[in-house]
């Protein structure tokens, strides 16, 4: 299509903004990725005197990195409006986020919304597709935890084993209290027509907005990390032990994310920020742990009916700009969520402070030795 002598001043703006931002994310990932790994190395010693203040010391850098990308959306004008349930209410306790999957920028969309969410994101672990190992984040994501996931077929049994031996190995051992899941393994428009053809085959719901969601991964989740129950006390152990011991996984929150005209953004878009500013608006339920069945089949049932109820809430949003209000309520009420331009100057400075110290502390280095 062609540009109009108006439209071409514009166009410029876009084009060399576009170029500072992305100048400005790879400076941004160069000085505060590489200081995040020097301070872990430095850090190693402290991991074998106290475990716990390591991981706590790390998940403090890994909040602040997430911190930095979900500032690249906000002064790009990408904002959260947060419904239904607050889940700061549970902030502390350990829960399971079901979330649907339409692009990246889905991603960044909960880094943002969940940093005014107090040591969540510290204390998070995600589940995410293999291919995030190989960005220039993978590094970041392998130290602290998180989970890749090979998706297909001929993968799955497999991966399913290695879910279970990560979360034993990891989870409770690195103290985490959060986890991230999008069940339907797969972006929207990629997954959409195999499900619909599925639905269609084995009689389930035909779906639109989101798809069916895969069972095995909440499934192991659900059976490794849910405190199991005998005469009322959690299985093993006196009072004394289980005061000290974990509660276990306590809630599971539905988070459904909207975009406005059902145009998702995508990472490209959050890093060099050519879209016009969006309000996302993202839609929280928590579910008791106590409510959610832990058998496979009752399970499977309960999580369609969970993605049935996402299709909903996203048909209305679609067609009224709104979620829907709570069963009971008249009124559906929205949360702007909100950073701290303060605090993501902070973080800002201490990133690229640290990569200046660590930078003169290797060439130190480097010319003493060689």
């Amino acid at each position: 299509m062609a540009v109009t002598l108006e439209e071409a001043p514009w166009l410029g703006w876009i084009v060399v903004k576009a170029l500072v931002r992305f100048a400005f994310m790879v400076a941004n990932n160069l000085v505060a990725i590489s200081s995040y790994v020097c301070y872990v190395i430095v850090l190693q010693p402290l991991r074998l005197l106290d475990s716990k203040r390591f991981w706590y010391i790390e998940g403090i850098m890994y909040k602040w990195l997430l911190g930095m990308v979900a500032s690249w959306g906000w002064y790009a004008g990408y904002t959260v409006m947060e419904w239904g349930d607050d889940i700061k209410a549970v902030s502390k306790d350990e829960a399971v986020m079901l979330v649907n999957h339409q692009a990246t920028g889905d991603v960044c969309t909960l880094m943002m919304c969940l940093q005014d969410k107090g040591l969540v994101v510290a204390q998070m672990m995600w589940l995410m597709d293999h291919i995030f190992k190989y960005t220039n984040f993978g590094i970041v994501s392998l130290i602290h935890g998180d989970f890749f996931i090979r998706q297909g077929k001929s993968h799955r049994d497999q991966q399913l084993l290695l879910l279970k031996k990560h979360l034993e190995n990891n989870y409770r051992s690195r103290d985490r209290k959060w986890i991230v899941l999008f069940p339907e393994g797969g972006f929207l428009r990629k997954r959409r027509e195999t499900s619909q053809a599925y639905a269609k085959k084995n009689n389930l719901p035909f779906l639109t907005h989101v798809t069916l969601p895969r069972i095995g991964a909440t499934n192991i989740i659900l059976s490794s990390l849910v405190a199991r129950q005998e005469n009322g006390s959690p299985a093993g152990g006196d009072a004394k032990e289980l005061e000290s011991k974990s509660k276990g996984l306590q809630w599971i929150i539905d988070t459904t994310i909207a975009y406005p005209k059902a145009e998702p953004i995508d990472i490209q878009t959050w890093i060099l920020g050519y879209r016009k500013p969006t309000v996302t608006h993202v839609h929280y339920r928590i579910f008791p742990i106590k409510d959610v069945p832990l058998e496979t089949d009752d399970l499977a049932d309960w999580l369609y009916q969970r993605f049935i109820e996402k299709e909903e809430l996203l048909s209305h949003f679609y067609e009224t700009g709104a979620f829907p209000p709570p069963k009971g309520h008249k009124e559906a009420v929205s949360r702007e969520m909100t950073l701290s331009n303060m605090w993501i100057f902070l973080i800002q400075s201490f990133a690229f402070l640290s990569g200046y110290m660590w930078y003169n502390i290797i060439q130190y280095f480097y010319h003493c030795l060689f």
